[in-house]
């Protein structure tokens, strides 16, 4: 396939995923497939929280709409014409996805895809209906879609290079299995937000979203949040007011009363405003449904905290940085872990 074809199939991809994730009804064969291909796909998305929990409709169609935001021709256009793409480069890719938000892997497949190479492809047991559902899509538009890509079960073999993605112990494994071949592993990372006080009510609001969706469980949710020494933590609260129903979420609310009680035990000091907790702590990373929070004198003060801690940042929000709201909506090149992964799958 050249790349003006694969191209043109995300664009149309892109499309359908952008009207599913809007929750729209079928709009017609302009779409590019039928309505009985669309409410299928459609009925997958409010249905695959059956298989994990935390993939509730409203989260995977905003992954869905996140993903459609790079699958326009001029987005792909422009960032493909940064590398030196060979369209038969004919390498195979093995890549292993993580599962902790929907789709979270996809970025590394079109990457591997719009390459040249082949993607041999290992999902994550908490994320094993979307990408096939994914695929069957785009295969609507050409069959030979199913030349550049294999699904996995068990472990991968007859492959040129890695791109893996897991926790901090997963890594180690992923380090000493693939360290002899050309690599991308990932660990553990996680996001930062830096307040001066001079927030709108707005702002806080959009910072929710840095927090709360996906419910926490993305590299690029806040997990710690930077104050001045005297900023009042009751007009945060009041932003985020509006996230409260999170706490309906019973795995959500497990974690919540867990952690509750584990600070408690432990009489720690803790802010509680009924769906979220807040502790003071220099800990970058924070459990689930918990914020830690640290206050500074100079925002020198956080800069020396950022620079210590590079390898284990993903983003940051706040004045000088993204954004209030724009963490879970990263553009197609800004590469997780701030590895450039078409670099590293051109240069093969």
């Amino acid at each position: 396939m050249t790349l003006t074809e694969k191209n043109n199939i995300l664009f149309r991809l892109g499309q359908i995923l952008k009207s599913i994730g809007d929750n729209k009804s079928w709009p017609g064969y302009d779409l590019g497939i039928n309505q009985d291909e669309y409410q299928n796909f459609d009925g997958l998305v409010k249905s695959v929280h059956i298989h994990n929990g935390w993939f509730k409709e409203a989260e995977v169609r905003k992954a869905l709409s996140g993903i459609s935001n790079w699958l326009t021709l001029k987005q792909l256009e422009n960032w493909e014409s940064n590398y030196p793409i060979k369209e038969d480069s004919s390498k195979r890719i093995a890549i292993i996805m993580a599962g902790n938000i929907p789709l979270v892997g996809f970025h590394d497949f079109i990457s591997v895809f719009l390459s040249g190479n082949k993607a041999l492809v290992k999902m994550s047991s908490e994320d094993r209906h979307l990408f096939p559902a994914i695929l069957k899509l785009m295969s609507l538009f050409d069959e030979r879609i199913w030349n550049e890509v294999e699904l996995h079960d068990e472990k991968l073999a007859d492959f040129d290079a890695v791109i893996a993605t897991g926790s901090d112990n997963s890594s180690r494994y992923f380090e000493s299995y693939f360290g002899k071949y050309p690599n991308i592993i990932r660990k553990n990372r996680t996001s930062l937000a830096l307040l001066t006080g001079n927030e709108t009510k707005k702002d806080l609001h959009s910072l929710g979203h840095d927090i709360f969706d996906f419910y926490g469980l993305g590299c690029r949710n806040i997990s710690q949040m930077w104050i001045p020494e005297n900023f009042d933590l009751n007009v945060f609260f009041e932003g985020i007011y509006d996230y409260h129903p999170i706490i309906n979420h019973n795995k959500y609310a497990n974690n919540y009363d867990y952690n509750k009680a584990v600070f408690l035990m432990n009489e720690q000091v803790l802010l509680d405003n009924g769906f979220l907790l807040l502790k003071e702590d220099d800990a970058l990373h924070s459990p689930l449904a918990v914020l830690h929070y640290q206050r500074y004198k100079s925002i020198e003060q956080f800069k020396r905290f950022v620079s210590s801690h590079t390898e284990q940042i993903q983003c940051i929000v706040g004045e000088g940085y993204l954004p209030f709201g724009s963490a879970q909506t990263p553009s197609i090149d800004d590469y997780a872990d701030g590895v450039d992964t078409m670099k590293f799958l051109t240069s093969l």
